[in-house]
């Protein structure tokens, strides 16, 4: 049995379509193919031929596959260039303005507006690892084995001893371990807590948290920021109020209440007729955070800050149920 591939080479090359091509690789190359079952044949030859045929008929495969190839690259050029002769394309014409392509999501949306307005306080975004290690999520911030915190009602804990991060406070302190004062930034990120689900609380969510350390910085200067921040957020009208509280890595700590937007501060339903709407937590970082971080609380002080953009977004649009926001539930995300 003998292949001609001369023969087998010219009528690749004349191929005026796909298809014929396809039919010729058929005929050549698939199981029972012209080609296929020379190659087959070579195992009947005398053994003293079969090595120098068999190497000659491999090549010959070869050159047979690169000429379907080239041929297939050809005729699908020739077909877009045919396609493109058919289109009318204008290049200088504007884009579309239509309102097709979407919008950003409400919770995107705020982080983005309170990104600007600490921007234009001074402050740099940063950002950190999601999984974390227990010194940067726990113990450099003053929570020790024995805190509530650390409880695994409160915490997802992984193989290794790693676990999701449950608060941004792990970038403030990476990024200390490698900046000296003075810092400003901000920290957004995904955080992660073994919590029950409600309206107000998910076991994922958006937080934000800043941190700033300088010579002289006091309760004033934190109370300013927030009040800055909730205005730029929430109005001109805002006004704010600060709470004793307790957290772990800030001596003195303090929550955030907010004039309700609802109602103007005159009570209403959202703010259960209080007039003031609890949003995050805030406090003068410990000395001992400082010092963990080989920061000299002597020469330094700082502020530091956190809060759910969820839970603004849910107040600024007057959506009672946060987990709204996540759940693929188009109709409501079109209000938006």
């Amino acid at each position: 049995m003998s292949f001609d591939e001369k023969i087998a080479t010219v009528r690749i090359q004349a191929a005026t379509s796909l298809d014929e091509l396809e039919k010729l690789r058929v005929d050549y190359l698939g199981r029972n193919g012209e080609l296929t079952r020379y190659l087959r044949s070579i195992g009947e030859m005398p053994a003293g031929e079969r090595s120098a045929v068999g190497a000659a008929g491999n090549k010959m495969r070869q050159r047979i596959e690169k000429s379907l190839q080239e041929g297939k690259k050809k005729l699908q050029q020739l077909a877009i260039l045919k396609e493109m002769a058919t289109i009318s394309l204008d290049i200088t014409a504007p884009a579309d303005s239509s309102d097709s392509f979407g919008h950003s999501h409400p919770v995107l949306e705020v982080i983005d507006e309170l990104v600007r307005v600490f921007w234009q306080m001074g402050y740099t975004v940063v950002d950190g690892p999601e999984i974390e290690t227990e010194w940067y999520n726990f113990e450099a911030l003053n929570i020790f084995k024995d805190h509530p915190a650390r409880d695994m009602q409160d915490t997802f804990y992984l193989e290794g001893g790693n676990l999701p991060r449950t608060h941004t406070s792990n970038v403030q302190i990476r990024y200390m371990e490698n900046h000296q004062p003075p810092i400003r930034i901000i920290a957004p990120g995904k955080v992660y807590r073994n919590e029950d689900e409600d309206q107000r609380h998910s076991w994922q969510f958006q937080q934000i948290e800043g941190l700033v350390i300088d010579r002289g910085i006091s309760v004033a200067d934190l109370k300013g920021t927030l009040l800055a921040m909730m205005r730029g957020i929430l109005g001109e009208q805002t006004d704010i109020k600060l709470l004793p509280n307790f957290f772990p890595y800030t001596e003195p700590s303090v929550e955030m209440h907010a004039t309700c937007p609802g109602c103007k501060g005159s009570g209403c339903s959202m703010c259960s007729g209080s007039g003031w709407l609890e949003l995050g937590g805030a406090g003068m970082v410990h000395a001992q955070v400082l010092r963990n971080v080989n920061i000299d609380p002597e020469v330094y002080t700082g502020f530091a800050f956190g809060f759910g953009p969820e839970r603004i977004t849910a107040i600024k649009h007057g959506v009672s149920d946060v987990r709204e926001f996540w759940r693929p539930n188009f109709n409501f995300l079109e209000k938006f």
